[in-house]
Parts: C-alpha cells; structure tokens; sequence
C-alpha cells in the first residue's frame, strides 16, 4: 500500500530559477499516473523529487501519510527505472537483476526467488545467463524493469522508460507494462512521458504539466473530452485541436458564436444575456469535423491532404486572422486536394474558451 501527497512543492535551482511552483497532488495506492507535458516543464524533475534524487525547496511530499523530504532515496521504498538501461554490460540478466539484493545482503533463496518471480512475470527466463550485449532494446529495458520488481517497492517510477525503443518495440513494450500494472494492482506506479499515446493508454489518471505548474489532473478521456483550458486542449490529442477567434451572437442552453472567418458554432455550453457579444476562442477537435453543404463551421480550399490508410488528414487554407484548420475524417478522401470543402461539428463537439484562459462555464 503506498499513497502519495503533494503539497505546495515547489523547485528552485540556485540563481533563484524557479522550474516547479505550488504542486498539489495525491496519488492513491494502485494508480498508475502519467506526468506529461512538454519539454523543459518539470515533469522528470518532479520525478526525482518523488525518489528523492532532487531535493524539494519549498512544501512537503507525503508517502503513506509520513514526510519523506529529507528521507534517503533508499528509504522511500521506491524502485525507479531510468530511460537509459542503465544495466552493467559485465553482469548476465541474472546477476543484474539480483544486484540490489546481493548488496543489502538478502539470502540466497530470498534472491534467487525473487529474480525467479521477476522473470516469469517479464518473460525473461530464456535470457537469464545472457549478457545485455545479447539483448534487443526492448528485453534490455524489460531487465531494467526487473531490477525494479526484485526489490517489491511499494511505488513504481518510469522516467521515459520507451523513448530508446524503436515504433514497434514502443508498442509491445507498452502493453508489457500495462499487464505488469494488472499483475500488481496493488503497486503505485508514476510514468513520465512526452508520448500521448504511452499516456492515453496507461493512465488512470494523467498530470499536465506547464507553466511550472499542474494545468490539470483527470482521467484521460476526462482530458480529452473536457480540458480546461486551451493548453490541455492542444496539448491532449493528436493533431492538435483547432482554435478560432469569434464572438457570441446567441445565448441560452445552446450558444451561437459568430466566426471572425465568417463560419458560424453552435455549442452545448450555455451562457447567459450578459454574455451577448463576448469574444471568445472556440476548439474543435480535427475528428469532430465532417464535411456539410451549409450551415458551416468552417469553409476553405484544402491545400494537401495525407491518406494514412484508415484515416485522411485534410490541412485548410487559413482564413484572416485563424491559424490554419485540420480536419481527420474516416477513409480515403486524397480526392479533396485543391478543393473547397465545408465543414461542421455537433454541438457537444465545440468548446468555448475565454480568449487564452479558461473553458467558458465548466470549471
């Protein structure tokens, strides 16, 4: 059992260069949460301040209810696996793995069942007396993994873990981890990644990172489904969702926004008399567009398309001030290229944002 609280954490490196301020987390025993975000926001930074390889400068972090601040790293009861292997080329499978526990002086039998267990979980048994130099990227990283079991941490941190593999080891590497998180659902595991698919499909709950701080917490369909702001919105989902400038021009249970393009949005959100003729932002996933003879959202020329096969990508001319729209639609439509083509979105589909902050009426 293993929950973890974070209160007001803050990091500052000397020159007072402040990379993490005021994170308020908890982490519940057998969560796997995923930090992402983009690069330089902190999110391996927050990492090894959980393992205590960073010192915290400011707020307290909580394991099972105990400050840990100025607790040893080898006292947290966490096992941490790095994007480098990190392995001894020397040592076989077998002697990497059972290190540790040689080391802390644990007995032969306690070892050896240990490794024992490890590996079958891992499905590393036919590689136990091979050296890493014999191994493929992804058995490496499974050791590494191993490493981490044999010392039976109550939490788990992957810092990146996949980022050396190639596309298809990524893949099955990651359905190894997420069947290593069903063997132990009892184990808190922590994964920090910049790959929106390793964070979609692992997370029980994923951890936006930006601005030195948390910009949300929610499950993953939570996220894609409703961000709070347009950061998460582009930032969650892949292309990326679409913004446009426009202002309200119909108020109630569904509002009417008039696009500065000429397009008009009809959303769910609803807003009030008050809110006659504000300006806001409003997002539209690519997948939520579809093609409509009238009634449009958006209209103009598309300039390229990329046929992947089950999906095409259609890339917009831009109008006025709007940066360019993406629309993903189902099947094979290469024929589009060079043409006008409309496009709209089911209400429920369109979000409203106060023009660079918040989701209009939903926080």
């Amino acid at each position: 059992m293993a929950e973890l609280n974070l209160s007001a954490v803050d990091k500052t490196y000397p020159g007072n260069v402040n990379v993490l301020r005021n994170i308020n987390l908890d982490i519940d025993t057998g969560e796997l949460i995923v930090f992402v975000g983009p690069s330089g926001c902190g999110k391996s930074t927050l990492l090894r301040m959980i393992a205590g390889l960073e010192r915290i400068t400011g707020g307290t972090l909580k394991i099972n209810g105990q400050v840990v601040n100025d607790v040893p790293p080898a006292q947290r009861g966490i096992a941490m696996v790095f994007q480098s292997y990190a392995l001894y080329p020397h040592m076989t499978v077998r002697d990497n793995m059972s290190f540790a526990l040689k080391i802390a002086k644990k007995a032969r039998a306690e070892i050896d069942a240990a490794v024992s267990n490890a590996a079958k979980i891992l499905q590393l048994e036919p590689f136990l007396d091979r050296l890493p130099k014999a191994l493929s990227g992804g058995q490496r990283q499974r050791v590494a993994i191993g490493r981490a079991i044999v010392r039976d941490p109550q939490v788990y941190l992957f810092d990146e873990p996949l980022s050396n593999l190639d596309a298809a080891l990524r893949v099955a590497t990651r359905i190894e981890i997420a069947q290593l998180k069903e063997a132990m659902p009892d184990r808190t595991m922590i994964y920090v990644t910049h790959d929106q698919v390793e964070a979609m499909t692992l997370a029980s709950r994923i951890v936006v990172l930006a601005n030195r701080g948390i910009a949300q917490v929610g499950s993953p369909m939570a996220l894609y489904e409703t961000p709070r702001n347009e950061f998460v919105a582009q930032f969650i989902g892949s292309p990326a969702m679409n913004i446009l400038k426009g202002k309200i021009t119909g108020v109630g249970e569904r509002t009417e926004v008039s696009l500065h393009h000429g397009g008009k949005a009809v959303s769910s959100v609803p807003t009030r008399d008050t809110d006659m003729g504000l300006e806001v932002n409003v997002g539209v996933r690519p997948e939520d567009l579809q093609p409509c003879d009238e009634d449009y959202l958006y209209t103009a020329k598309v300039d390229y398309t990329e046929a992947l096969g089950e999906v095409t990508i259609l890339y917009f001319s831009p109008q006025g001030d709007d940066p360019p729209v993406i629309a993903k639609l189902p099947g094979v439509h290469a024929s589009l290229r060079r043409q006008q083509v409309s496009m709209s979105a089911a209400m429920d589909k369109v979000h409203l944002f106060h023009q660079g902050t918040s989701l209009l009426y939903r926080d």
